[in-house]
């Protein structure tokens, strides 16, 4: 059990050392693009994907509009409407081509991404870097360190923790509460 306890000391450690690089100014602009959306989009592949429906959860508690791609009843997109994929490794064809239909539908797109030079990432109009390992960068090269987690799980441990931070952001910006949070909570649990 001691190596258990090691090795979630160094996790977390991991996770508040790329938490401390990410620039206030991607935080701030992701801020600003969530509070003035009139209905946002959210998608991601494999266990990235479930760190979106998470972030889609809790902007649904803050009352925003919010929906998780390829559910039944996520609306169409377009004007004043945003979307939000994630790229840790840079790309993913079918991010870049769901950044493409909500372009030419004029909604606004920001990925989450570790790789901002990557094709998904360009094809944004805004990125938030998380400057994570993914499973593009998880094998020791001898010129980085690796993380104790596997594969992708960092970048995927950061985006938990850091829309966790960002729906605080959110919270104060929009004026809601735990309480009105919780008020939106399902009960059909």
């Amino acid at each position: 059990m001691s190596d258990f306890s090691q090795m979630g000391a160094r996790a977390a450690g991991e996770i508040a050392e790329v938490l401390a690089r990410v620039d206030p100014q991607h935080v701030r602009r992701a801020v600003d693009m969530i509070c003035s959306a009139r209905r946002i989009a959210l998608y991601g592949v494999g266990r990235e994907g479930l760190m979106m429906k998470g972030l889609a959860m809790r902007l649904f508690h803050l009352g925003l509009d919010a929906h998780v791609v390829g559910e039944m009843t996520t609306p169409p997109l377009g004007a004043g409407d945003l979307l939000i994929v994630s790229a840790g490794p840079g790309g993913f064809s079918t991010v870049t081509a769901l950044l493409g239909v909500a372009r030419n539908a004029g909604a606004h797109t920001l990925c989450v991404t570790a790789r901002p030079e990557g094709e998904s990432a360009r094809a944004a109009e805004a990125v938030l870097r998380l400057p994570a390992q993914t499973m593009a960068d998880d094998l020791p090269d001898g010129t980085r360190s690796v993380s104790v987690l596997p594969m992708g799980s960092l970048f995927e441990g950061v985006q938990y923790v850091a829309f966790e931070l960002l729906v605080l952001a959110l919270r104060d910006r929009l004026g809601e509460t735990a309480q009105t949070m919780r008020d939106r909570h399902t009960n059909l649990e």
